[in-house]
């Protein structure tokens, strides 16, 4: 009898060892120790790029002429403006000390003038387009923060009209539905260095009608280091992340934005202030997620 009651202590006891390993196990894969590559069980990771290569399913040059800025974007990684190296992407400005011709078009048809400034800007458009779910990049600008950089990590509506026009439904003009904008990270040079934007366009309802400021706030960060940058559909709501931790809010703002959505990265050079050395944006990856 004294055996098998010892016999039996020892099984309990062995149980609930048992149980405490998997439930720790199960927390320490939960617990965002991967630098939030992987999902948890509330979403499922339908798009990932980690830049071990350019991948032209995932992405696709941009080339057009917005906000007045004083670059020109080339394809194809002319001048290494979209360099993918080390696993990471590196879109960049650069000036390459000469003017040259540029084949940006703004939305009224006018030509960019001859600069000597070229960047990188990649969509994923007409490759990987989402409606609502969870978009996130780990990301960091190199080096110091100076007047004039404008990089940005953002999503836009894919019925948007601006090129690469490739679909017959791409006819909606920004910022309306199916036009829409989100900006994820953006940071203004000429506004000082620490800090990014994040927040939505609100459409005013006409064609290029868009209300910048009033959905969006400024959040400090260290620029240089790698973060990550995402917004989330949490019911109506739009919830901007930093590192995972909440830091902005679009309360019932999400319907707004039912359309399938599509991602840039990009680097401008947004006023005529001087720049000194290359700027470089360094991605080291994206996703999306879709709630299960």
């Amino acid at each position: 009898m004294k055996k098998r009651k010892i016999l039996s202590i020892l099984l309990v006891g062995l149980t609930v060892i048992a149980v405490y390993l998997f439930s720790d196990i199960s927390v320490l894969e939960s617990s965002g120790t991967d630098n939030g590559v992987k999902g948890n069980s509330e979403w499922d990771i339908d798009f990932f790029d980690d830049f071990d290569s350019f991948n032209p399913d995932n992405w696709q040059d941009q080339r057009i002429w917005v906000n007045n800025e004083k670059q020109c974007y080339v394809p194809d990684n002319q001048y290494g403006t979209r360099e993918v190296s080390e696993g990471t992407l590196k879109i960049k400005v650069i000036n390459i000390g000469k003017k040259i011709e540029c084949d940006n078009m703004d939305k009224h048809g006018n030509q960019h003038p001859e600069t000597s400034y070229i960047a990188g800007r990649i969509a994923s458009k007409n490759r990987k387009e989402f409606v609502k779910g969870k978009w996130t990049a780990r990301l960091r600008i190199q080096g110091q923060s100076q007047a004039s950089m404008f990089p940005a990590w953002w999503i836009l509506g894919a019925q948007n009209n601006e090129p690469p026009v490739q679909e017959p439904d791409e006819n909606i003009c920004w910022p309306l539905t199916g036009s829409g904008e989100i900006d994820i990270f953006e940071h203004h040079g000429d506004y000082g260095s620490g800090h990014y934007t994040t927040g939505a366009i609100k459409s005013l309802g006409e064609c290029d009608k868009g209300d910048w400021w009033s959905l969006r706030t400024s959040a400090d960060t260290i620029l240089s280091d790698f973060n990550t940058y995402s917004v989330e559909w949490e019911g109506s709501d739009l919830v901007y992340r930093l590192n995972d931790k909440e830091v902005y809010r679009n309360e019932g703002l999400g319907d707004n934005y039912p359309e399938p959505m599509f991602a840039i990265l990009n680097f401008a050079k947004i006023t005529d202030s001087p720049m000194d050395g290359e700027w470089v944006m360094e991605v080291d990856w994206v996703k999306h997620e879709s709630r299960i």
